[in-house]
């Protein structure tokens, strides 16, 4: 197991690294691949016991709710909204700087007002309840510009941990694409937003855009009646974040090529195209603000085939941050290898973890393909897909996935895929499932011969 890195002192948060592979390649073999995964302890609210309220690391948080129109159809969602809003603002922790944004085609701040965050007390949580009563529903929508003044707002906290929920229920129809694209662009790398779609008006890929670029979550809400439960857990995950800015810098040698960096869990995320270069052989990938916690990352590196019985290291994996004097801190770090062998048992054994997390990434792009090509109507090509995805959850004997499915397709054959389309779905029921087709459950692996495990 690998030792844990950085941190060590009393109460400061500590980080493990553990890679998992079959580090053994066939003759000629060029491609290497690894499960990464990362977990932290003592970054919580548990590790603050005992702690005096200057040792707790700030944190800033914006809280964006949807204020067009829509909202009024029915009432009941902007009611929700104001009661969920209120129940966050109660969650969130003395000294957190925080303030609320009404969305429309414009975006206003119902409170604190004037540009800035008010600090959290009794005092700041009782008005800002106060101030939600001024939340009326009118105008459009226009995503990015609710994104631009949170990032306005949480630019003077950049020590601290950074964050914004956003809550729509409709489509971003009063800007561009590219418009929107440019924002994420320009927020990317200042604070984490999570994304919720009130009702079944907003479109999933819209909101995943917005979270993934942003490095937050997406979900649905179908009923206003849970919005208040969500928002409260939402907020609850946020204040014990306590670790910001924390990169996956992975360095590989000369006359290799990283193929792809992928998050895999607790969701898929491709954070390839997100390198930040730090020399030739070096980049790093945001991993947004840690709390207590597990996260397993997928590298798949490419490098020059060598003789039997040689060995390369393929890749070097560190979790870094920004230390007191600015400078980056190496929390853990892992090593990723390959060996080369005429051992034919040997070079085909497969990592359980690698061979799991392909298989979820593949389940992901079918169930999104079969849903818009559902909502396209070609319902052939969406019984393709879906058939697809039915055969690779039960072959991976996924069964949360299953029974989302079934809800979308009569299943009649889940080993060979084959499907037929029902015709009483909910838009819900198919929301739900694409939504829920990149959330990924993390799973020890098993130890013992072929696990492929080891500590680096």
């Amino acid at each position: 197991m690998s030792t844990p890195s950085g941190g060590a002192g009393n109460g400061d948060p500590r980080f493990r690294l553990s890679v998992y592979q079959n580090e053994f390649l066939p003759e000629g073999g060029t491609e290497v691949h690894a499960v990464v995964t990362v977990s932290a302890e003592g970054t919580g609210n548990e590790a603050r016991h005992g702690r005096s309220p200057s040792d707790t690391p700030p944190g800033a948080v914006v809280i964006m709710i949807d204020c067009s129109g829509s909202m009024n159809y029915p009432a009941t969602k902007l009611q929700a909204a104001r009661q969920a809003t209120a129940a966050a603002i109660d969650t969130v922790r003395d000294g957190v700087a925080f303030a609320v944004v009404a969305g429309t085609h414009e975006a206003r701040e119902i409170y604190p007002g004037s540009g800035r965050m008010a600090v959290a007390d009794e005092h700041t949580r009782a008005a800002a309840k106060h101030a939600l009563r001024r939340l009326h529903a009118d105008g459009g929508t226009a995503i990015g510009t609710w994104l631009k003044l949170a990032k306005q707002l949480l630019t003077p906290y950049g020590s601290a941990v950074r964050h914004a929920i956003l809550l729509t229920d409709g489509k971003n129809e009063h800007e561009d694409p590219a418009t929107l694209q440019a924002t994420l662009e320009e927020c990317q790398g200042w604070f984490t937003c999570d994304c919720r779609g009130i009702g079944t008006d907003w479109e999933v890929s819209e909101l995943r855009r917005v979270a993934g670029a942003l490095l937050g979550s997406v979900d649905i809400v179908a009923d206003p009646a849970g919005l208040q439960a969500d928002f409260e857990e939402v907020m609850a995950r946020t204040m014990a974040k306590e670790v910001p800015d924390v990169y996956l810098r992975v360095w590989t040698p000369k006359f290799a090529r990283l193929v792809y960096v992928k998050q895999v869990a607790p969701t898929i995320e491709d954070l390839t195209d997100r390198r930040i270069d730090v020399d030739p052989r070096n980049g790093d990938y945001p991993t947004g603000s840690w709390g207590d916690e597990e996260r397993d990352y997928h590298i798949c590196v490419q490098v020059p085939a060598q003789g039997v019985n040689d060995e390369l290291a393929a890749a070097r994996v560190s979790l870094v941050t920004a230390g007191p004097d600015g400078s980056p801190q190496v929390l853990t770090r892992g090593l990723v290898r390959a060996v080369w062998t005429d051992d034919l048992e040997l070079s085909t054994r497969m990592n359980s973890q690698v061979v799991r997390y392909t298989g979820e990434a593949e389940i992901a792009e079918a169930i999104q393909q079969g849903i818009q090509a559902k909502g396209n109507g070609d319902f052939e090509e969406a019984t393709a897909k879906l058939g697809r995805a039915v055969q690779l959850v039960h072959a991976a004997g996924n069964t949360e996935k299953k029974l989302l499915l079934d809800k979308v397709v009569e299943i009649i054959d889940p080993a060979n895929g084959t499907v037929r389309l029902r015709t009483d779905v909910s838009r819900e029921d198919d929301m739900t499932l694409d939504v829920a087709s990149t959330r990924t459950v993390h799973r020890r692996p098993h130890s013992g011969p072929g696990a492929g495990r080891g500590p680096r």
